[in-house]
C-alpha cells in the first residue's frame, strides 16, 4: 500500500500542478501582458454594449471550450494536454480522441485559448494587445505541429484519416 502511495501521490501532485500552472498562464498572465502591452488602461472604462457582449461571448465561450476539452480528456483519453514542445510533462492520452470537443477540430483546447484571448483584444482594443494574441498564436502554432509530428507518430493511419475530416482549428 505504501508503495501504491508513493507512486500515486506525486503524479497526482505533478498533474494539479501542471493544470494550475496552465491556468495561471494562459487565463491570468496572457491577459496581463495583454494589459501591460497596451499600456495599462482602466479596466473599468465603460466600453459600451456591443463590446463588452463580444468580450464576454469570447471569454466565456473560449474558457467553456478549454474546460471541456480538458475534462474531455481527463476523463475519455485518460490523459491530460501536459505536453510542450515534445517534450511529456505528465501522462498522454491513451488513445486518439476524435469525439466530444475533437470533433470540432483537432485542437480544442487551443481554440478555447485562443477565443478567450481574443475576447480580452475586444475588451482592450488596441493593436498591442492583438500583437501578443498573434506571438502567441505563432509559438503555439509550432506547438501544434510538433504535436501534429507525434500523433501520427503515435497513431499511424488513425490520426491521418482524422486529419482528413477535421481541421486543425
Amino acid at each position: 500500500m505504501k508503495k501504491i502511495r508513493e507512486t500515486i501521490v506525486p503524479r497526482k501532485g505533478k498533474e494539479i500542478a501542471g493544470y494550475v500552472l496552465g491556468g495561471v498562464m494562459f487565463v491570468v498572465l496572457l491577459p496581463t501582458i495583454m494589459w501591460l502591452a497596451s499600456g495599462m488602461p482602466n479596466m473599468a472604462v465603460h466600453i459600451g454594449a456591443w463590446r463588452a457582449i463580444g468580450t464576454g461571448v469570447l471569454v466565456l465561450g473560449g474558457l467553456g471550450l478549454s474546460i471541456w476539452t480538458i475534462v474531455h480528456m481527463k476523463t475519455r483519453g485518460k490523459g491530460n494536454p501536459m505536453d510542450a514542445f515534445g517534450k511529456e510533462i505528465g501522462p498522454r492520452t491513451q488513445h486518439l480522441m476524435t469525439d466530444g470537443p475533437y470533433r470540432l477540430n483537432r485542437n480544442p483546447m487551443l481554440t478555447g485559448t485562443l477565443c478567450y484571448l481574443a475576447g480580452w483584444i475586444v475588451w482592450l482594443w488596441t493593436w498591442q494587445a492583438a500583437l501578443v494574441w498573434g506571438i502567441f498564436f505563432v509559438i503555439m502554432f509550432v506547438q501544434v505541429l510538433t504535436e501534429e509530428h507525434r500523433l501520427k507518430r503515435d497513431f499511424g493511419e488513425e490520426y491521418e484519416e482524422y486529419c482528413k475530416h477535421t481541421r486543425r482549428f
